[in-house]
């Protein structure tokens, strides 16, 4: 059976000049598979509704893998041996959905004066109506003998297989233009994903999160050592989710002041056979951690 878990904070940044949380997240699971994802709407005043358009990215992310698993075992057949083709269809069939729910909800909510009061008149025709709602869009999957990922824009995905080891198992190759922003919004948008897939490799955890929770750390490997602490909080999920949303409100108020968002879906079965190693291990890295800091701060002293 699987568990999951999704929040979103709201930045102290956007706090404090009263914008909305411009994130979204959430998570699904079945006894076929679960889903984590997480969406990072833009901030630029021309994504004026990108608070909506990441909320959409999600649903639709969501709606369409379901869709993929309506016939759940002609797909856990079908998809190791034509993942690359799947995965492409599934890239194409979010945008598609997105795009229908921008659609549809443009048509029952025009746009209002107060949101373009700072365009000129061809500034704001100069923009395409998708771009109101861009956003970013990544998602993790775990699924019966498989796994697989997928993302647009910014963010970030980590997994956790039996080994305990944080890993990214993304690709990440960016495929946008110099100038242009990877979104959810992009008339290529369906060309600008990136993606992975993992046969015969069973993940104890994914976590999908957006950039504002990797660039509240230092380095990239605290950033992957708190996934392996969060990972250990895991079997007790009331608690995990109390103190997880403290943690990333203190982080998106005192740290990057960004929106945070962070999803997980985890293997709850896989995690209690291994929960007593990674605690052995993060009681390692925390000690370590502990060490290092020590030896830096002796150092400072015999300057």
């Amino acid at each position: 059976m699987y568990g999951g878990f999704s929040q979103s904070v709201t930045g102290n940044s956007h706090i404090a000049i009263g914008l909305v949380c411009q994130d979204h997240s959430a998570n699904e699971v079945n006894e076929h598979y679960a889903i984590a994802a997480i969406a990072d709407g833009h901030g630029s005043k021309k994504y004026f509704r990108s608070h909506m358009g990441s909320q959409f990215a999600v649903e639709a992310a969501l709606e369409t893998i379901k869709r993929f698993y309506l016939d759940a075992d002609k797909f856990e057949k079908n998809f190791p041996k034509y993942h690359k083709l799947i995965l492409k269809n599934i890239e194409k069939q979010i945008i598609v959905n997105w795009n229908a729910r921008v659609q549809q909800h443009l048509d029952s909510n025009p746009v209002r004066a107060k949101e373009i009061e700072g365009f000129t008149k061809e500034e704001f025709q100069a923009i395409p109506t998708e771009s109101y709602y861009g956003t970013t869009l990544v998602v993790a999957v775990i699924g019966k003998g498989f796994c697989f990922g997928i993302q647009i824009g910014d963010g970030s995905l980590v997994a956790l297989f039996e080994d305990g080891e944080p890993v990214m198992p993304m690709n990440y190759d960016e495929s946008a233009p110099a100038n242009m922003t990877a979104s959810m919004c992009n008339t290529n948008a369906a060309s600008m994903f990136n993606s992975f897939y993992i046969e015969n490799k069973r993940p104890i955890a994914f976590y999908a999160s957006s950039d504002g929770l990797y660039t509240s750390f230092g380095n990239e490997d605290d950033f992957l050592d708190y996934h392996l602490s969060l990972t250990t909080m895991l079997d007790q999920p009331d608690a995990f989710g109390v103190k997880v949303t403290k943690d990333l409100t203190r982080r998106s108020h005192f740290g990057t002041e960004d929106d945070i968002s962070l999803a997980t879906v985890y293997d709850q079965e896989l995690l209690s056979d291994k929960l007593a190693d990674l605690k052995a291990k993060a009681a390692d890295l925390k000690a370590h951690a502990a060490e290092r800091k020590k030896k830096k701060l002796e150092a400072l002293k015999n300057m």
